[in-house]
C-alpha cells in the first residue's frame, strides 16, 4: 500500500491520468480521473461540478470553496493492490 500527502500541490498518480490540482488563490480543488472529452456537465449543488464523458462516465470534479467543503488541508491516497484469490 502506497501512502503520500499533497498539501497544496499537484500531484498525478502512478503513471495513469489522474490528475488532483489545487488552486489556492481560488480555494478550488480539480480531480481529473481521465482525459476524455467532456461532454455535459452537471452542477451537484452550488460548489460542487463534474464533468462526464459521451458514455456517462466522471471526466473530472471541480469543488469550490474547497477548505469549507472538504478537508483538503492533508490529503492522502492509499492503493490497495489486489490479493491473489
Amino acid at each position: 500500500m502506497k501512502q503520500f500527502t499533497m498539501l497544496f500541490s499537484t500531484g498525478t498518480l502512478k503513471n495513469n491520468e489522474m490528475k488532483i490540482t489545487y488552486f489556492k488563490d481560488t480555494d478550488t480543488l480539480l480531480v481529473n480521473f481521465n482525459k476524455n472529452e467532456i461532454t455535459e456537465s452537471k452542477d451537484l449543488n452550488e460548489n460542487v461540478l463534474v464533468e462526464l464523458d459521451k458514455n456517462g462516465n466522471v471526466v473530472s470534479m471541480t469543488i469550490e470553496h474547497a477548505q469549507q467543503q472538504a478537508e483538503i488541508a492533508n490529503f492522502s491516497f492509499n492503493q490497495v493492490e489486489k490479493s491473489a484469490v
